[in-house]
């Protein structure tokens, strides 16, 4: 569903309206009520024309385009600015120079937050093979080239996010109704606390699940290429980066071998990384007491469970 067009440029999304609404509160409608005038200022500033309808995810508005001067397609995208999206420009650009397998940067304006990006097959995401094990072989394979890089400075840093997170925990395990996930929470967070004091140094996706590789483009020179895109970056260890594996089409038969599958891939060693996976169950927990939850997300308590050993 859409909204109303405004100015004749683009139309809203009415998801893409609540979301931010929802998540961001007055800047979320701020950044809506912005957007047109965002794209009608860098569709004329960069020499871009419409290529097609927009798309949209929580945080950002996608528009298909091309570029003027030299016909090439790529992907205006428009999003708010926050601690996760702040670093995206600078992981692409670092991952853009190794070949670490992300999508293209081309252009950034550093006021907005701005990007053009690299013109992806958005008719063929990871989400739609069918092939449970080829999929996570895939973000495996792209996770160990993307977190081979090392973070560059200035990233939000993995030790923070754990130091925040253990700082939360007792008030989140006061919120919650269950004895059981009360427990489950306070040993996520004694795993964390295990691994807090090396929280490693690489460049870090955090949201790499099979909604955000895309097939690259033949006109790009990836016809056969699975492309990473949307990442939120932070600096850390590879093992922050597994649970989207896990959670994203969730099949709890499949928790250990998509694990397993990850770590052998990475050649991550498996405790940290077990360690790591629960504190993102950690993490997902918190906020959701935040957002006045009284049970954690069941597919996370049993990612939680078999990774320490509890599972019934």
């Amino acid at each position: 569903m859409h909204g109303p067009t405004i100015g004749c440029v683009i139309d809203i999304p009415d998801a893409l309206i609540a979301t931010q609404s929802k998540y961001n509160g007055a800047a979320g409608r701020a950044f809506v009520a912005a957007l047109p005038g965002l794209a009608d200022r860098f569709l004329g500033e960069w020499g871009l024309r419409r290529d097609g309808p927009s798309m949209y995810g929580v945080c950002a508005l996608v528009m298909p385009v091309v570029r003027a001067s030299d016909g090439r397609r790529a992907a205006l995208k428009l999003q708010a600015q926050d601690e996760e999206t702040a670093g995206e420009p600078v992981a692409l650009r670092v991952w853009g120079e190794a070949g670490a397998g992300a999508v293209g940067l081309l252009d950034h304006d550093p006021g907005t937050g701005t990007m053009l990006l690299e013109r992806l097959d958005e008719r063929r995401p990871l989400s739609e093979v069918a092939d449970e094990r080829a999929a996570v072989e895939v973000l495996a394979g792209l996770l160990a080239r993307l977190t081979s890089v090392p973070a560059p400075d200035g990233l939000r840093q993995l030790g923070d996010v754990a130091e925040r997170m253990l700082d939360g925990v007792a008030r989140a395990v006061a919120g919650l109704a269950d004895e059981e996930e009360r427990r489950l929470l306070r040993d996520c967070a004694a795993a964390v606390r295990e691994v807090a004091g090396e929280p490693g140094d690489r460049l870090l996706h955090w949201d790499l699940h099979y909604d955000n590789v895309l097939a690259g483009r033949a006109d790009e020179g990836r016809a056969h290429e699975w492309v990473a895109l949307d990442p939120k970056p932070l600096a850390g260890d590879p093992g922050f980066d597994l649970m989207p594996a896990l959670a994203n089409r969730f099949d709890a038969s499949a928790v250990r071998w998509r694990f397993d599958l990850m770590t052998e891939v990475l050649g991550l060693d498996r405790e940290r990384a077990r360690a790591w996976t629960v504190g993102r169950a950690l993490q997902n927990g918190l906020w959701g007491v935040a957002e006045g939850e009284h049970r954690l997300p069941p597919d996370q308590v049993e990612i939680a469970r078999q990774l320490l050993g509890r599972a019934e």
